[in-house]
């Protein structure tokens, strides 16, 4: 199995239906043995019987925006795990009211906690498991579209998720020399927890279906697998990247779908004729 003996951290589950568990799935169903984080106590009582799927009984509480927490971390992880192969950190959070109004409308408190816990985050946990991180480690974070293109109601998480792939692109270049890839995902929308704060998040399913190559959404599953290829050392040469996982959506300069007059879906090239 591709991941046979390799043990990672995996901060961010939510639920079965959250990305980081398909990625979670992806890498135990090759081998790897895994611990988890939890937010608070509300979803502690979620990520413990996920751990208890994957056989582990590793689970910290981690907030990414506490010190004593990421102060700790490494040495819990020291304590009962040992070192680590990879990291994979799926957290980001913005207030709901930056989501629902225009960008130019977002508070500057809105707008900090959204970078602080979207994008800093990913600064502050590498250096907490720097310690226990193999050399030839792996970190894996996630991304969206609307960091480099507008997405409707994306607002300040694009802005964020711009952020964070340039802050892969850096930290690839720091870790670098410790043998250490850094790379990120980008999924294409999934009817996850984190989703469901997004305004019309419907439509940008439906339109994505229409509108992507291969006519159809992606599962947590396909991430999962891809994740599992670049936390593996089977990208051993992969680093400072954004992987697209979207049913290639991403390649689009423009979409084949839009609305008529009475609301029914039509092919762009027929709206006129």
């Amino acid at each position: 199995m591709i991941m046979q003996g390799k043990k990672g951290l995996i901060v961010g589950v939510a639920n079965n239906k959250s990305i980081a568990y398909g990625i979670a799935k992806a890498c135990a169903l090759q081998g790897a043995s895994l611990a988890f984080t939890y937010l608070n106590d509300a979803l502690k009582k979620r990520v413990e019987p996920i751990a208890s799927e994957f056989h582990s009984n590793l689970v910290y509480e981690l907030d990414v925006n506490n010190e004593e927490h990421l102060n700790t971390l490494a040495q819990k992880i020291k304590k009962d795990f040992g070192e680590i192969d990879f990291l994979v950190h799926a957290v980001a959070f913005a207030p709901k009211e930056a989501l629902e109004n225009s960008f130019l409308q977002t508070s500057k408190e809105a707008f900090d906690v959204a970078m602080q816990t979207s994008v800093y985050s990913l600064l502050s946990l590498t250096r907490a498991v720097l310690p226990v991180l193999k050399k030839g480690g792996s970190i894996l974070t996630l991304s969206y579209l609307g960091g480099v293109k507008y997405v409707p109601h994306y607002n300040v998480m694009g802005v964020a998720k711009a952020a964070l792939e340039s802050s892969v692109r850096y930290l690839a270049r720091d870790l670098g020399e410790q043998g250490i890839r850094v790379n990120a995902i980008s999924a294409g929308p999934i009817k996850t927890l984190a989703a469901s704060g997004i305004g019309d998040f419907r439509m940008i399913l439906k339109y994505n279906e229409l509108n992507a190559p291969l006519k159809r959404n992606v599962g947590i599953d396909e991430v999962g697998n891809s994740a599992m290829y670049l936390l593996s050392d089977l990208a051993s040469a992969v680093t400072g990247e954004v992987h697209y996982v979207d049913a290639g959506f991403n390649i689009l300069g423009m979409g084949d779908v839009t609305k008529d007059e009475e609301g029914n879906t039509v092919l762009c090239w027929d709206y006129h004729k």
